[in-house]
């Protein structure tokens, strides 16, 4: 018989692949982040990973068109996904007379984008969205319940201390146009987008090479320097005398916006104003947000998103307003985990092992379902083993507790229930078993 040759495994760069203890973190992030959507009455929306290749185009360009995972299956023209909100364009349109507007809804899904991976960079990465999708108007308060929102989730998370900065596009190009520079606005932004990387002097260089006038980019200079309060931002920009309907249209948008978040109870030490802050997507057409950890700036933004002016405008004949935001949960739990800002954990969704010291399964595996039916995530070791070798199995695992079931606790009608961090252990009824470990908390494990 032929020898098998054994093949070589191993994950394809740009795949995060994690061990159960890591898993099991990630998911209670996924699910913390749910819980925060759902929290504001966000809806959940799967759609397919894969769509019609003209779909996806439609939207797409540059870089990320090259990026595309694009394949044919039979005459179908088929692309993976590159992000959840085109997928969100062509669900609206389709199914635009079913839905109820506005339209809320959440996302959290895998997307795919052929780059070169890196660290931070993925191929295959998860991505937790929300927008809320107005007909023809939307009120400018939801965009204050957004940044409501981002704040809610990463306190939920318990992530280090963090600032949801906002800009408004209108700012930035009723200041283009009222500069005369309109037609730059594009290469300007791109350049206030790079401004904290590449430092002051770089900015200004680079504005001078667009070949703006020394006194025009002096102007951006002092608008891309007005610092302070909310308020002082908001009177700042009013100072600056910029005579745009657009620009003054998108200082009253900034006020409004901000009096609304305070209205919702978000601390002022966790937004603010930031005239920096450009986002390159050109769809964004009102208010944009990037987070960030104020410890971690190497870590960028860690939630993004904006205000556009209609989102399935290449798929229906329907203006549709929306606001939304992303979190790359894939990114940011790589790089949490990088900084060791994600505590380790056990190795096991399991709460409590029962540890059978008798062939006869029935009493254990009964005390089991109990457990189970009163919502305590538990497993039977159901290996015929010594009593050392199933307590070692729950170490290893981070199982908190063990419960012993031998023939001398079945006539007693009570069991040892052993208490795996500190090594207490007790004589209990199943009532009391129950009682004392369906309410661990997870600091306690």
């Amino acid at each position: 018989m032929p020898e098998t040759k054994q093949i070589t495994t191993r994950v394809l760069p740009g795949f995060m692949e994690l061990l159960p203890a890591g898993q099991i973190q990630f998911e209670r992030m996924r699910s913390t982040i749910q819980a925060s959507f759902e929290r504001f009455g966000f809806i959940p929306l799967v759609t397919p990973v894969i769509e019609r290749s003209e779909v996806l185009l439609s939207k797409a360009g540059g870089e990320t068109e090259k990026q595309i995972y694009r394949f044919t299956k039979g005459e179908n023209d088929l692309a993976l996904r590159f992000d959840l909100t085109v997928p969100v364009a062509r669900y609206v349109s389709e199914h635009f007379n079913q839905l109820t507007f506005p339209f809320r809804r959440y996302a959290i899904g895998t997307v795919y984008r052929g780059e070169r991976p890196q660290k931070g960079r993925f191929r295959e990465f998860y991505q937790c969205d929300i927008d809320i999708i107005g007909l023809g108007e939307l009120s400018l308060v939801n965009d204050a319940e957004i940044l409501s929102v981002i704040y809610t989730t990463f306190v939920n998370l318990a992530l280090p201390d963090f600032t949801v900065r906002i800009n408004n596009r209108k700012v930035l190009n009723g200041l283009f146009a009222g500069l005369g520079v309109g037609e730059l606005a594009v290469d300007i932004m791109r350049m206030i987008d790079k401004r904290e990387k590449i430092g002051d002097e770089a900015f200004l260089g680079s504005l001078a090479e667009l070949g703006l006038s020394a006194g025009v980019v002096a102007r951006l200079s002092d608008f891309v320097q007005i610092r302070g309060s909310n308020a002082e931002v908001i009177a700042g920009l009013q100072a600056m005398g910029i005579q745009n309907e657009l620009f003054e249209a998108g200082v009253r948008d900034l006020a409004e916006v901000t009096r609304a978040v305070e209205y919702l109870g978000v601390p002022l030490k966790n937004f603010a104003i930031d005239l920096s802050i450009a986002r390159g997507l050109d769809y964004y057409t009102g208010t944009v947000y990037e987070t960030i950890l104020n410890d971690h700036p190497e870590f960028g933004s860690i939630c993004s998103g904006g205000r556009y002016d209609n989102l399935a405008e290449q798929y229906i004949d329907q203006k549709l307003p929306g606001v939304g935001i992303s979190i790359g949960l894939t990114r940011l739990f790589d790089q949490l985990s990088d900084a060791g800002l994600i505590e380790p954990g056990p190795a096991t969704v399991t709460r409590v092992l029962v540890a059978p010291m008798i062939p006869d399964l029935k009493i254990p595996l009964e005390i089991a379902s109990c457990l189970r039916e009163a919502g305590v995530p538990t497993e039977v070791y159901l290996e015929a083993a010594r009593l050392k070798k199933m307590l070692n199995y729950a170490n290893k695992l981070g199982v908190p507790y063990a419960v012993i079931v031998g023939e001398d606790e079945i006539k007693e009608g009570q069991y040892s229930l052993k208490n795996m961090l500190t090594g207490e252990q007790a004589k209990v009824t199943v009532e009391q078993l129950i009682d004392r470990v369906k309410n661990i908390p997870d600091s306690d494990i």
